[in-house]
């Protein structure tokens, strides 16, 4: 833990679904951070899609068992908010300057000299994807390993660029209405869970659209501005050199994105896994689609799930693996470009 001549600190602590949240201060103004399990172990820090926060984007990948068996076993979970995304937000100030991403990513490193933490895992969704390979960029030696889903690495298409404008202006003048919560939900789900007039939609998208209510209007169009004003990344991800590992739905609106990401990374050090029938949100709408990617990743490291722990009908038994995973690979890892589907 930083003491008290670091130069952020400590203005809250509450208990949330069973982690601890500190409310840090950095210079780019005030952080949430969710801590999960044992602080003396390796430290995997998450990063929400926009206008999310860990209960949002995360929820289903940590409920379930085999993933908890997997990543608490091995790993404190240090689950980021991005600026005013976390539950009982109050709003930001229209005073305050919004963040670039580069803010965004500096601000990372701040909350890891808080906590005393040298370099960590990261896991991020779409937006929180972009903003944590930014975070390996510019600090390299702080980044042990990338868990990508959906992952954005260019600026945003003209398409994109639009319908954040879109979405921004709505969210100015109208709050978290129904038009945005449905530009939302299509940007994270699958048609398959969100439902028609013939087949409702699914919980996770019924809990999401709930949890959409809770955010404030004006600091997800803060984050949303950043994210719209991105820029390139992909001439510096060959340089990239820590292992990463990415996860995307094949009907999610950035999968040509991830593609071209995965394209721009050193094979030598990355995998790629593409999920059929699946949205932008993989963590939610297939979460056991990342279980055995996810454990030979970590294998890499030397990282293992707990024996014993899991059934034999599970999909982590090794009965159960699909030999296309068993390829040899670079990096330690047994992965390639694969397309998996788990029937729910």
């Amino acid at each position: 833990m930083a003491d008290s001549s670091d130069s952020v600190s400590i203005d809250m602590e509450t208990i949330s679904l069973g982690g601890k949240e500190y409310l840090v201060k950095t210079r780019f103004g005030s952080v949430s951070v969710v801590v999960f399990g044992d602080q003396d172990k390796p430290a995997l820090v998450t990063y929400p899609d926009l206008a999310l926060n860990h209960i949002s984007c995360f929820q289903g990948l940590f409920f379930c068992p085999e993933a908890s068996s997997i990543l608490l076993h091995n790993f404190c979970i240090y689950h980021i908010s991005p600026p005013g995304h976390e539950l009982g937000a109050a709003p930001i100030g229209s005073d305050d300057l919004i963040p670039s991403v580069d803010d965004l990513a500096d601000q990372i490193v701040e909350v890891l000299n808080f906590f005393g933490l040298g370099a960590v895992m990261c896991m991020g969704v779409t937006a929180g994807a972009y903003i944590l390979t930014l975070f390996a960029m510019k600090y390299r030696q702080r980044v042990l390993g990338l868990i990508l889903v959906s992952p954005l690495c260019r600026p945003p298409s003209w398409t994109e660029w639009l319908l954040n404008k879109v979405m921004s202006n709505l969210l100015y003048f109208y709050g978290m209405c129904g038009m945005v919560k449905e530009l939302l939900l299509k940007r994270y789900f699958s048609k398959e869970v969100r439902g028609s007039v013939v087949v409702p939609e699914s919980d996770i998208v019924q809990a999401c659209r709930r949890l959409l209510d809770e955010r404030q209007s004006i600091n997800v169009c803060r984050f949303l501005e950043a994210m719209n004003g991105r820029p390139d990344l992909s001439e510096g991800l060959r340089k990239l050199h820590c292992r990463s590992l990415i996860f995307v739905g094949e009907n999610s609106p950035f999968h040509s994105e991830a593609l071209h990401m995965t394209s721009k990374l050193d094979r030598r050090y990355s995998a790629l896994v593409e999920v059929q029938a699946c949205g932008s949100m993989v963590t939610e709408e297939q979460p056991h689609a990342m279980l055995i990617p996810i454990e030979y990743f970590l294998m890499g490291y030397g990282l293992y799930r707990p024996t014993l722990s899991i059934s034999p009908r599970s999909p982590l038994s090794p009965s159960c693996i699909s030999p296309e995973l068993l390829s040899p690979e670079s990096m330690g890892l047994k992965l390639k470009p694969i397309k998996t589907r788990i029937s729910l």
